[in-house]
């Protein structure tokens, strides 16, 4: 009480330690904050500068809620008041600044915005460093509001980079010009398209050129602030350059200059350049200039002592890849595996086989590629690495036999690594006809090798083996007696793992009783995998934000969709009405047998029409939604039940595939494909069915489609009708994402039409860790460390459709104290925010 006291003095003194009190010990809900304010609101009302300050940098030490409210309006006309003085201007731009970070929903954008542009043209340089950062962070929320700012800051920057500047003296750091300045300019630029105006991007040009001459100046100093501040403004030019890309001509110099970086003796100055290089080679004006410096990296991935500097390396050696270098950059990059650091191996690994696949002219080298990363890294090789060699076999008739040999021969390694096995397995049991007239590869050959490697596998790998064993029947009937009696051993029918005991008390039935034809149909070869991108990709997708990449996301491999795909299963139970309502059992495990006057419930009738319309005689059934909002951030659940049905949801979903069974009982929307298939007819009373609809999203929609049951019970027709939880947000495909990454993303999505934002009452108790798992049920990946608000929540994804795929980027902004949340989605296409938008709010 005392400090507070202390701000109605007259004396500075006083009143500084007044604030300098409140500033540092005075908890933002303190009940003295509404006398805190009214102090502040006097001194700010009292036109001296001195205590005006004081008064500003105290709201922007404390930054309290109350305090935003009491002031969001006061301290704009503050700022942009003519007869203000330069050092109340600073402190009231870098006040609203940090009101912006701390309440951005509170600093409405009025006319206030469109004047703090002009002050960009102030006199005073410290004023229009810090309306620049004011402006920045603005410009990253509302673009549009403040693009006449464009010109302004082009006009300031040519003042800055002009030698013959005069204004600079009292801002010249080591012989640099304004450097902090001149770098928040370039990254207000950086929020904007290149200028249309001609003059104002001739302009531009001149000074991004003049920054580039002066890069190739001798140094003025030795001193290392000197070289600092030189080199931060040159690379944020250069950052301005790769943003815009529309200058061939300053492309190719700033390649240029930071090839000369490569070899430069300051650590940092080696990994900005192949930072910055990695996006220049994405250009089309740039990659051929980029490529000229292939040697250089080569040896910088083999001579650098610090890591971070090789994974640079690493990067553009992927980013600069093409055609007529791709050999040799995968040859650099396997034999730096051999001795590279555990932290980036599995990275160089997704690169290598995307980069084997994508330029593989002779599928024989893809092979070789492949096998010999397994061998270098095999714990670095994730499942979708040898998925998607073992995809590329099967669809290529020409590679099949050379796969098969060549797996063969790794195999005999005396030390194989288990997914050398999984490779082998696959493709032995595919294709091992194909080498099985040489005798050093006979069928028996084959087999031996194979199980010797059984009892050193894991459970899975043990399964795909099994599945081979069987396949090796079919394909060679003269060790069947062989295989038999691995299948029939101990270990094997008595095997404590359920998966293993019962594939092989299956697959060693199903070898004594089918016939020949039978088998050979049961077991036929696997037809060609649809074409499609590379799921590889995702893994890389997680270290790199878009623009080097193709969106394609992560996905894992599903045994029931194979490699892309989505499942969803529904589950109908009929209950039989003598016994009491039953938890939700999806999988029948607690399913009891009926009783002896069992209940039949004809379901999926034949004779019944598919129309929704329900048969004459049935009432119009309400469509029931009640379960709906539940499943937008989850797959598995009970979507309903009564005392006939209990219709369970267990859903996983690939890119733009899913899959849901209802037979022809399903009102389908013209955005979704259906592949459905037929079922029995009737349940019995306390069994269930399972039916799994294939589902293809086409393009992005609103309408979920509608589950239409029709049965019979007791002579009388029921017609049930539910929402089934197929939402636009079940085809995500989660996205990682570095910090820049994200926000030069957000800054590319800046259009009106792009960007959904909705501030809502909370309607359930605000927890982050709830909130971060409706995040991630909602299909997007949450991003640490991005927002500098630590409380917000920042997540990307891509939809996926057969005809597009959508980016979005989301800001969820909590408030506990006013129970409110902002929610800010931006995508590349208008309806697709809208919709995510709408659903994502009612979870909250």
């Amino acid at each position: 009480m005392e400090a507070v006291n202390l701000l109605s003095s007259n004396k500075y003194t006083e009143k500084q330690i007044g604030y300098l009190f409140i500033s540092v010990l005075v908890n933002s809900n303190s009940d003295l904050i509404r006398l805190i304010n009214n102090a502040i609101k006097n001194d700010l009302a009292s036109r001296n500068p001195t205590f005006m300050n004081l008064a500003l940098h105290c709201i922007a030490n404390v930054g309290s809620r109350e305090m935003a409210e009491a002031f969001a309006t006061e301290i704009p006309r503050i700022l942009v008041a003519g007869d203000t003085m330069d050092s109340v201007k600073q402190s009231a731009a870098l006040c609203l600044l940090r009101l912006n970070r701390t309440s951005p929903d509170l600093l409405a954008m009025g006319e206030w915005t469109s004047r703090v542009v002009h002050l960009l043209n102030d006199q005073h340089l410290g004023v229009v460093t810090a309306a620049t950062s004011l402006i920045i962070t603005l410009a990253q929320k509302n673009p549009d509001e403040l693009k006449t700012s464009v010109p302004l800051a082009v006009g300031r920057l040519s003042r800055i980079v002009t030698p013959s500047s005069s204004d600079l003296l009292d801002y010249t750091y080591y012989f640099v010009s304004a450097p902090w300045l001149s770098v928040k300019l370039l990254r207000l630029l950086q929020c904007y398209p290149p200028p249309e105006d001609g003059a104002v991007r001739s302009r531009l040009t001149e000074c991004l050129e003049a920054i580039l001459n002066k890069a190739q100046e001798p140094p003025k100093s030795k001193k290392v602030q000197h070289s600092n501040a030189k080199y931060a403004v040159l690379f944020e030019a250069i950052s301005l350059i790769i943003h815009h890309d529309s200058e061939p001509n300053l492309l190719v110099r700033a390649c240029n200059q930071l090839g000369q970086f490569l070899q430069h003796r300051e650590t940092n100055l080696r990994y900005l350049a192949l930072e910055s290089m990695c996006t220049l080679a994405t250009s089309e004006f740039s990659h051929e200039a980029v490529k000229t410096h292939i040697e250089t990296v080569i040896n910088a991935l083999k001579t650098e002592r610090d890591v971070s500097v090789r994974q640079r390396a690493v990067d553009l050696l992927y980013a600069m890849c093409d055609r007529s270098n791709a050999k040799q950059i995968v040859a650099e990059m396997l034999r730096y595996l051999e001795t590279a650091d555990y932290s980036i191996r599995e990275e160089i690994v997704l690169k290598v086989a995307i980069l084997a696949e994508k330029y593989a002219v002779d599928y024989t080298w893809y092979v070789d590629t492949i096998l010999n990363l397994i061998r270098i890294a095999g714990d670095y090789v994730s499942e979708e690495v040898w998925y998607r060699v073992i995809q590329i076999v099967i669809n290529r008739d020409d590679v099949q036999g050379y796969a098969a040999k060549t797996v063969f021969e790794a195999l005999q390694a005396p030390a194989c690594h288990e997914n050398l096995v999984k490779v082998g397995g696959y493709i032995l049991g595919e294709f091992g006809n194909l080498i099985a007239g040489d005798p050093r590869s006979s069928p028996l050959v084959q087999f031996s090798l194979l199980h010797s490697k059984f009892h050193l596998c894991s459970v899975p790998s043990r399964a795909l083996l099994l599945s081979t064993y069987i396949k090796f029947i079919n394909l060679f009937p003269e060790i069947k007696g062989t295989i038999q009696e691995v299948l029939r051993s101990d270990s094997q029918l008595r095997n404590s793992d359920v998966e293993l005991q019962q594939r092989a008390v299956e697959y060693l039935r199903l070898s004594c009783v089918a016939s020949t034809d039978i088998l050979a149909t049961v077991l036929e070869e696997m037809p060609p995998f649809p074409e499609r991108e590379s799921s590889i990709l995702a893994k890389l997708k997680k270290r790199k934000g878009p623009g080097v990449l193709p969106d394609t996301e992560d996905s894992r491999k599903d045994k029931s969709a194979g490699l892309n795909g989505a499942v969803e299963t529904v589950n109908v139970r009929a209950v039989a009405q003598t016994s009491p309502l039953q938890s939700a059992d999806l999988l029948g495990v607690g399913s009891t047998p009926p009783s002896s006057g069992s209940l039949l419930v004809d379901i999926f009738s034949e004779n019944h029409s598919p129309s929704p319309t329900p048969a004459s005689g049935a009432p119009a059934a309400p469509i029931f939604d009640e379960n709906f909002p539940r499943f937008v951030c989850k797959n598995n659940g009970v979507l309903f039940e009564n005392q006939l049905l209990q219709i369970g949801l267990k859903s996983e979903f690939r890119q733009n595939l899913a899959v849901v069974d209802v037979c022809d009982a399903l009102n389908c929307i013209p955005q979704l494909t259906v592949h459905i298939k037929p079922v029995d007819s009737t349940v019995d009373g306390g069994a269930q069915l399972q039916q799994t609809l294939n589902i293809e999203c086409m393009s992005d929609f609103v309408e979920a489609p509608i589950f239409n049951i029709q049965f019979r019970y007791g002579g009388t027709l029921q017609t049930i009708a539910i929402k089934l939880p197929i939402t636009l947000n079940k085809f995500f495909q989660p996205t990682e994402m570095m910090a820049q990454d994200f926000f030069q993303r957000w800054k590319q999505l800046s259009a009106p039409q792009q960007e959904v934002q909705k501030i809502f009452k909370a309607k359930n108790a605000m927890d982050a860790e709830i909130t971060k798992a409706k995040l991630i049920g909602f299909g997007v990946s949450l991003l640490d460390q991005v927002d500098p608000n630590p409380s917000n929540f920042v997540a990307a994804g891509i939809i996926h459709t057969k005809t597009v795929q959508v980016g979005c980027l989301l800001r969820l902004e909590p408030n506990s104290q006013a129970q409110m949340y902002r929610l800010t989605l931006r995508t590349s296409r208008d309806s697709v925010s809208q919709r995510l938008c709408d659903l994502l709010s009612d979870q909250f």
